[in-house]
Order: structure tokens, then C-alpha cells, then sequence
């Protein structure tokens, strides 16, 4: 008896501990991973469009993920600005500064407009991984391009990860308070608009998958970049 007794106290024991386990790994297992490699075919075509007509230096880079990359209105919505549209797919922070020679540097801008981390909390980062992610990025930008200016576009709320809104506003919290304290590094806000008066997004913002945006959200990014924009 005292041996069976044992013998199931330690499987109870050993029970408890896996489902112990079980509870807590599942957010660290289910990060994937960064691979700026699946991007590669992207950025060879901007590179094969650069070839054909390379922008002037002096530009302004819009870059970042899907966002910017749908946002294929953008040089038409401000003609008189010299804008380089450099969004590339669900990428995240890290795959930014991965191709930071080749889809920023290489232009030699002014300013770089960045919207990412969207992507980096989706795939399980936290808000803390994702600052980080920032900074690496940013400490590029300040080595690389001292005089350029890096306006960081927040991570927006949107109708398919609203209940990852708290991280990233976690995140935004943290990037915002380093642009305060960082030179030529600014914050715009452009989730609070896209908000309705019951808090949550606006549905008219959005297509039907939830997560990037109509028309009549870019328009209201329109309205909250132009005057960040430099002459």
C-alpha cells in the first residue's frame, strides 16, 4: 500500500507539473520566428523599379508592412512630396532593419515613416520584445542617417486583433515615451481616430478581413501624417 501510495503521489505530482507547464509555455511556443528570407522576392523588385528609376536623395521612405504597402494611394495623395513607398508584406520590425540598406539607406532621405509591430505582437512578441525591436531599428537609423528624421507611425487597433490592442498600446507607450527623449525620432499617434465612440475600431476602416484598411482609413491617415511631413 505505502509503495502504490507513492508511487501515485508522484504521478499526481507529475501531473500537476505538466499541466502546469502546459499553461504556462504555449504564449513562448507559439512566437514565430523572424525570416527576413521570406521577403527577399519583395525586395528585389523594388531594387529592379530603382534600376529602371532610382528616387532622388533627399526623399521621404514610407516602409514598414502591409499598411504601407496597401497604401498604394499615398504618392498621389501628396503630390508635392518626394515619396518612396517601401511597405513589404506582413513584415515585422526586425525584418525592417534586416533590409535597412536596401530599402532605406540607399536613398539617403530626410525622413523615414515606419509602421511595424503590428506583425511582431501578432506572432506572439511582447510589448518589450517589440520595443526592442524598435530601438535596434532606430539605433540604425541615428548611426546610419544622423540627420534624418524617424517618425514612427503607432501600431494600430484593428477588428481582428482587438484583443491584442493592450500589448501594442503597451508597446506604442514605451516607443512614444523614447521619441520624447530622442532626437529627431517623433511619435504620431493614428489609432486613437480609428476609434468610435463605443472605444473600439470603426468598422468603415476596415476590409473584410478585419485588419488592413479601406480607403476611408488611409483618408483618415491622410489627415494625421500631412503635417509631419517635411517640405
Amino acid at each position: 500500500m505505502n509503495l502504490l501510495h507513492t508511487m501515485t503521489k508522484h504521478s499526481l505530482s507529475t501531473l500537476w507539473l505538466f499541466l502546469l507547464l502546459f499553461l504556462v509555455l504555449p504564449p513562448v511556443l507559439a512566437q514565430k520566428p523572424d525570416n527576413p528570407a521570406l521577403w527577399e522576392k519583395e525586395i528585389q523588385t523594388f531594387e529592379k523599379s530603382d534600376s529602371l528609376q532610382m528616387p532622388a536623395p533627399g526623399g521621404i521612405v514610407f516602409t514598414g508592412s502591409s499598411s504601407i504597402r496597401g497604401w498604394r494611394t499615398l504618392p498621389a495623395d501628396f503630390p508635392g512630396y518626394p515619396i518612396i513607398l517601401r511597405g513589404f508584406g506582413g513584415s515585422r520590425l526586425g525584418d525592417a532593419t534586416f533590409y535597412f540598406d536596401r530599402i532605406v539607406k540607399k536613398y539617403q532621405p530626410k525622413q523615414v515613416f515606419l509602421y511595424s509591430g503590428d506583425n511582431d505582437i501578432a506572432s506572439g512578441k511582447t510589448a518589450d520584445m517589440t520595443f526592442a525591436q524598435f530601438k535596434v531599428f532606430a539605433k540604425k537609423m541615428k548611426k546610419e542617417l544622423p540627420e534624418a528624421e524617424l517618425v514612427y507611425l503607432s501600431i494600430k487597433p484593428s477588428l481582428s486583433r482587438w484583443e491584442m490592442y493592450p500589448a501594442m498600446q503597451d508597446a506604442n507607450k514605451k516607443i512614444k515615451r523614447y521619441a520624447f527623449w530622442h532626437r529627431k525620432v517623433k511619435f504620431v499617434d493614428v489609432g486613437t481616430g480609428m476609434l468610435g465612440a463605443d472605444g473600439k475600431p470603426k468598422p468603415e476602416l476596415f476590409i473584410g478581413d478585419g485588419l488592413h484598411m479601406t480607403p476611408a482609413g488611409y483618408a483618415l491617415w491622410n489627415q494625421i501624417i500631412e503635417p509631419h511631413l517635411q517640405k
